[in-house]
């Protein structure tokens, strides 16, 4: 009787403690996915320092003639953030469609941090352009609005007529911007 008394006790503990640390361990993965998840990105994140820099100094874009404005060639050269490869998070742009359905549902497309940018206006530097798939598509009523994206970043070079870009995330989700 004593000894399945003890054993009994034993157990509770160790359960207990189980129980406690299967439940921490829980948790912490739980709210690390949650938080992932939950991260929104900014769009100056993609830039490296170098990158940052050279916009900061940048003239004024001024557009004259027939043809689009351009910028500078030093700031078009794609360098990316390495450690921005894998962050899994959201991030907020506009869309510019590259692969649609035959009910207009968008299942590729550029996400860009401003509107027009592609179309109406040069395209960014092609760290600030993220070819997305999404292989549920979308629809938007009009292109001019925004939209979450949500997936993990991969530093992977896309180039077509359109644009280049440096990122590409295979959605999770994409949802009308809400703030």
């Amino acid at each position: 009787m004593f000894l399945a008394a003890r054993m009994h006790s034993v157990f509770s503990v160790f359960a207990r403690r189980s129980f406690r640390g299967g439940v921490t361990i829980f948790l912490t993965v739980f709210l690390g996915v949650a938080s992932a998840a939950d991260r929104e990105i900014d769009w100056l994140e993609l830039m490296p320092e170098e990158d940052l820099n050279l916009l900061e100094s940048m003239p004024e874009i001024v557009h004259e003639g027939d043809g689009p404005p351009t910028l500078p060639d030093e700031i078009m050269t794609g360098r990316v953030v390495p450690d921005m490869d894998g962050v899994s998070g959201k991030i907020p742009g506009f869309v510019v469609p590259l692969k649609t359905t035959e009910d207009m549902r968008i299942l590729e497309f550029f996400l860009v941090p401003y509107y027009g940018a592609c179309i109406h206006v040069p395209p960014p530097p092609p760290n600030q352009i993220i070819h997305v798939k999404y292989k549920e598509g979308f629809t938007l009523e009009a292109l001019y609005d925004p939209v979450w994206v949500e997936g993990t970043l991969v530093v992977e070079s896309t180039e077509n007529d359109i644009a280049t870009s440096s990122y590409s995330v295979v959605a999770e989700k994409v949802e009308r911007y809400q703030q």
